[in-house]
């Protein structure tokens, strides 16, 4: 089983069996350093061998657990460890945002943290927290507050909080702080507390004992990256049984002092596991002080020894990347380290001890002179290099939404993965299906890297973006630009038309005549239900409010059998269009007579047509990419329903599509809502729409409030895009 910040998206995985995974935060398992991805659809994925694994950050859908027993009460020595830890902790509700389709997707999810300082910093896990845009934190006493990101790190899936104490219900209150204890010190079989708000609910609690204090994801299971990093390449995490659920990521693992020595992450079979209190409290102060961690990398990486290696010792090197500190120490696929710095490594049989090693390196001070030792061959070697800056493994991707596409940039391992020499260019994550890049001959697809565009170098995402932006000022329709990319080592070219096409010009249609009557056919058999058999026509099933054929006393239910005396030869469901295109070849001024049945009775009924109401084809519609979704004017039918229903002149514009995902839909509109007002204003015609959101573009609120009627209500709904 596997789940991340969707939480309820478990993946059974076994031998031979693909495992559906349904959620919304789903692990892109295909390739290397892929994140955890959105999704509202289920996907698949082949399994090799045994596995079950959680991260447990809940989703807004609800997640049905496992039956557990109901623990025992507390026993008294943890009453205060409780005391002390219950009121640092914090819910915490997140918008995340990642790259799929094209898009910028949005998801709303919560998760766990505790507070560390007087000062509001809160401690949680990456994947709660790294992708946020919005953040919404719940005190133990119920306080909301808003909160920043200050600082995060994949490597060791930890991120720092910090609450805006101005936003505070109760100010006069000092906050509560959590302490940090020596994680060093759990043995197997001390008590802990596991503290948190499983599914987004209150704080909670479950209690257990230390299971393992050197625990790794299983040898050759399901592999799992966040942003690109390994989770467990730096983590041995603290296993324990105290039950954590989906939305306990990111809470505290408590010991009976009601100490921090751990940050619960993950779920493998029934145990959960923590990173280690001192690992995250070293990352959290350094977070705290300049929002990043420094980390050294000297290019190569190591893996445990093989079986028959018995004899040896340290760790065996497995890759040595192109032009890094390690090849040009001379250092070889194949070597053995044995001693870092002075340092002597552990002999590296079991992958439990490379976190170890990992550590070593990662630790160091950038710019550090450092000597390794080893053997090659049998004989003893030593290697002197000086480490650099370790970069993120991969690029954060962001849209541009005039290609259709998201993109990242380049970095250093992200480049050498691509067999590239620099980390010039901008390599394309996704691509939305009929945008202008998927429509272009031949198409950019992910993984498509873009050198060139209009014949200017871009090297970055920065420089693609004000490109974009001299072809698309004081555009009106997309531009069509030569744009040069790389695929699989091949340099191709391609013409894509950049920019966001504008709202078209709808003309009219010529004016046609109108009646203002829904019909059906009045087949055979209704015919002989109804008592007329043999006989042809239309029954009345809707009548248009002021519309020609309700101003002639026409009725739901009437049978319609002649117009000016020629019969209405519909009888079978597809002649459901024979009376309305005999009422179009009539002038719009024209008055016709009808023949037909009320009630079992002849009647007629003298009709004065009109001019067609506008079609629904010339409505006016606006498509808003920041709020993304589309809104058209009300349609004829539309108001005419409205007006029946509600007893009064319709208002509003109707929502025409949501962009699943998107800032509107997180926002709770949906199709066929009518949005009534934004921010108050009313909002009765497109124009008046479209003037509203675009002055939103230079006030950047940070909510905005649509007044919409959903069926027979209104409500309010508060939609808060990233500016």
């Amino acid at each position: 089983m596997l789940a991340d910040a969707g939480g309820n998206a478990l993946i059974r995985a076994f031998q031979g069996y693909s495992a559906e995974i349904p959620g919304e935060y789903l692990n892109k398992l295909a390739g290397p350093g892929r994140y955890m991805a959105h999704s509202r659809t289920a996907m698949t994925f082949p399994s090799h061998r045994a596995a079950l694994l959680l991260l447990a950050l809940a989703t807004a859908q609800p997640a049905l657990a496992e039956a557990t027993a109901t623990p025992p009460a507390p026993a008294a020595e943890l009453q205060d460890a409780i005391n002390k830890m219950y009121p640092t902790l914090v819910r915490i509700y997140v918008v995340m945002e990642e790259g799929m389709d094209g898009r910028m997707r949005k998801l709303q999810g919560s998760g766990s943290g505790a507070i560390i300082s007087a000062e509001g910093h809160v401690l949680t896990n990456h994947h709660v927290a790294g992708r946020g845009t919005r953040f919404v934190c719940s005190l133990s006493n119920r306080e909301e507050v808003d909160a920043t990101l200050v600082g995060t790190d994949a490597l060791a899936d930890l991120a720092i909080l910090k609450l805006d104490l101005s936003t505070r219900r109760l100010k006069d209150q000092p906050l509560a702080v959590a302490s940090f204890g020596d994680s060093d010190k759990l043995k197997v079989g001390d008590t802990v507390l596991a503290m948190g708000s499983p599914g987004g609910l209150s704080q909670s609690i479950t209690r257990g004992i230390v299971a393992n204090t050197e625990m790794i994801v299983p040898k050759h299971q399901i592999s799992m990256t966040l942003d690109g990093e390994s989770v467990g390449e730096l983590v041995r995490w603290i296993g324990h049984d105290a039950v954590i659920y989906p939305g306990n990521s990111g809470g505290p693992l408590v010991n009976p002092a009601g100490e921090i020595v751990g940050v619960n992450e993950v779920g493998i079979a029934s145990l959960g596991g923590a990173i280690p209190s001192n690992l995250a409290k070293k990352v959290a102060a350094e977070l705290i002080e300049k929002g990043s961690v420094t980390r050294s990398w000297i290019g190569l990486e190591v893996q445990p020894l093989l079986r028959s290696m018995d004899d040896e010792k340290g760790a065996l090197v497995a890759s040595v990347w192109k032009d890094s500190p390690a090849a040009k120490a001379g250092i070889k696929p194949g070597d053995f380290i044995t001693n870092y710095n002075g340092t002597v490594l552990p002999d590296c049989h079991a992958a439990e001890d490379l976190p170890t090693f990992n550590a070593m390196v990662l630790g160091t001070v950038p710019g550090t002179k450092v000597t390794l030792s080893g053997k090659r061959d049998g004989k003893p070697q030593t290697w002197e290099l000086t480490t650099v800056v370790r970069e993120a493994t991969m690029g954060k991707e962001d849209e541009l939404r005039e290609w259709g596409f998201t993109a990242r940039d380049f970095t250093t391992v992200a480049a050498l993965e691509k067999f590239r020499d620099s980390k010039d260019g901008v390599l394309v994550d996704t691509v939305r299906g009929g945008g202008p890049s998927s429509e272009a001959k031949p198409p950019l697809r992910g993984s498509d890297v873009i050198v060139r565009v209009g014949g200017k170098v871009v090297k970055n995402r920065a420089e693609l973006q004000q490109v974009t932006k001299d072809l698309t000022q004081g555009a009106s329709e997309p531009k069509p630009v030569l744009v040069e990319f790389e695929r699989d080592g091949q340099q191709l070219a391609t013409v894509v038309k950049v920019g966001t096409a504008k709202d078209p010009v709808r003309p009219r249609l010529a004016d046609k005549a109108y009646l203002g009557a829904a019909t059906q056919v009045i087949t055979d058999e209704l015919s002989t239900a109804l008592g007329i058999p043999g006989k042809k026509g239309v029954r009345v099933i809707g009548l248009a409010p002021d519309s020609p054929a309700k101003k002639a006393g026409l009725k739901e239910g009437d049978l319609l059998l002649k117009l000016d005396g020629k019969v209405i030869n519909a009888r079978r469901p597809e002649d459901a269009e024979v009376l309305p295109e005999l009422i179009l070849a009539y002038p719009t001024d024209a008055s016709v007579e009808l023949e037909g049945i009320r009630d079992g009775q002849p009647q007629k009924w003298s009709v004065s047509l009109a001019k067609r109401p506008i079609d629904d084809s010339e409505l006016n519609e606006h498509k808003d990419e920041l709020f993304e979704f589309t809104a058209r004017q009300l349609s004829t039918s539309q108001r005419d329903r409205l007006k029946e229903q509600q007893g009064e002149e319709p208002a509003g514009v109707s929502v025409l599509k949501v962009e699943p995902s998107g800032w509107a839909a997180l926002g709770g509109l949906a199709i066929e809502d009518t949005i009534l007002t934004i921010d108050g204003t009313p909002t009765n015609d497109i124009d008046t729409l479209k003037t509203k959101l675009n002055s939103l573009r230079e006030t950047k609120p940070r909510s905005v409030v649509f007044g919409i009627r959903r069926g027979p209500r209104t409500q309010f709904l508060e939609i808060e895009p990233r500016w």
